[in-house]
């Protein structure tokens, strides 16, 4: 992407992650967890091309209410907001999706970096295999977002200095299922629950085939955490459970109250105090602060990572009420509209339609899976 995009200098935000790793070699290859294994078979069978499978001749107008609508801006209804003329809240608008997906992007590329560790460092062949074509699946999600930011938005913006916290934490810690419990649990997890948001809400053929695309990989990586984090917490130390939990917590934080906008506000010129205070106490702001974590919580119960302390911390946070949650019929549902997507613009290839007929029926099918 080229520098003249970006809302910030590129240079002044990038950075060196400094640590260790322990590369481990396995020649066990006879008793492989058929859990796994399944989903290395479904992992490569599902691989798709951005280039082809999107149709990137639609256009993006981000003045267009239906490609991201007004309420999705965390200060719409703020007295900010209520002084802005149409052009000033488009332009708000603009930034917003193109700093959200800039995140999006930003963390694609620490996925991809950690999938390409945990193939080094994690002790099982069968695990390894995965995580292969998770590297795949990142680098794809990578070149998509980066298309539309660059093509679409032409406009992005560097990487929150929290996410890159995180990301730093993650990356540089030796022990390989720290990169799993960040990267495939926390991360990845509050991500699809972006995703999520802009797949269901955007009336775009183009943003809501990107988001869901994704998705359908995305729900795959979070799966693998569980099932690896599963067996691997079964008989790990109180000392060690103590600590994982610690880390999941701090994660839980930064990515529920710090990785907010404030460089859009400061950018376009906007009371940056009195944008954070509403969105502090914007009752909108905390329904979808809670919804990020409805894949986390209940996958962090099911690995194990489940004290009184842990429990206390999220529903400090507001978000226990995930706790029951089933995310394996998440997965599920992320996946058939995906498919049901995939469906529609096969279905129009094979009549060789012209893409604005592609995305009437991509249209339609965005209205079914709603339904």
């Amino acid at each position: 992407m080229t520098t003249r995009h970006y809302a910030l200098p590129v240079e002044t935000t990038q950075w060196v992650v400094q640590g260790t790793t322990e590369t481990v070699f396995n020649w066990e290859y006879d008793e492989p967890r058929d859990r796994l294994l399944t989903l290395y078979e479904k992992g490569k069978r599902k691989q798709w091309d951005a280039q082809t499978l999107i149709d990137w001749s639609l256009d993006v107008d981000p003045t267009d209410q239906s490609v991201m609508p007004d309420t999705y801006v965390p200060i719409f209804g703020s007295p900010t907001w209520e002084k802005m003329s149409r052009a000033e809240r488009d332009e708000v608008r603009h930034h917003y999706t193109a700093w959200l997906l800039s995140q999006f992007l930003h963390g694609e590329q620490g996925a991809l970096i950690c999938a390409a560790k945990i193939v080094q460092t994690v002790p099982d062949v069968d695990a390894k295999f995965y995580a292969a074509t998770q590297v795949m699946d990142e680098a794809r999600h990578v070149e998509a977002y980066n298309k539309f930011l660059h093509e679409k938005l032409e406009l992005a913006y560097p990487i929150h200095p929290q996410l890159a916290l995180l990301l730093d934490q993650t990356i540089a810690d030796s022990r390989w299922d720290i990169t799993y419990l960040g990267m495939q649990v926390m991360i990845e997890g509050v991500a699809l629950a972006a995703f999520s948001l802009i797949r269901d809400f955007t009336g775009h053929p183009l943003a809501r085939s990107l988001n869901a695309y994704v998705m359908k990989d995305e729900a795959r990586h979070v799966a693998f955490g569980l099932l690896a984090l599963q067996d691997a917490y079964r008989d790990i130390t109180d000392a060690e459970r103590r600590e994982r939990e610690d880390f999941v917590i701090e994660a839980a934080r930064l990515l529920r109250d710090r990785i907010v906008a404030e460089p859009v506000y400061e950018r376009l010129g906007l009371p940056v105090e009195e944008c954070m205070d509403f969105m502090d106490r914007s009752d909108i702001m905390n329904v979808y602060r809670m919804s990020l974590f409805a894949r986390v919580v209940p996958v962090v119960k099911r690995i194990g990572l489940w004290s009184d302390k842990i429990q206390q911390a999220f529903i400090d946070l507001g978000v226990m009420a995930y706790e029951n949650a089933e995310p394996d019929e998440m997965f599920d549902n992320d996946e058939r509209i995906a498919e049901e997507l995939e469906a529609a613009l096969a279905a129009r290839r094979n009549g060789e339609t012209t893409p604005a007929s592609r995305a009437g029926d991509i249209a339609a099918t965005i209205a079914a899976g709603q339904a």
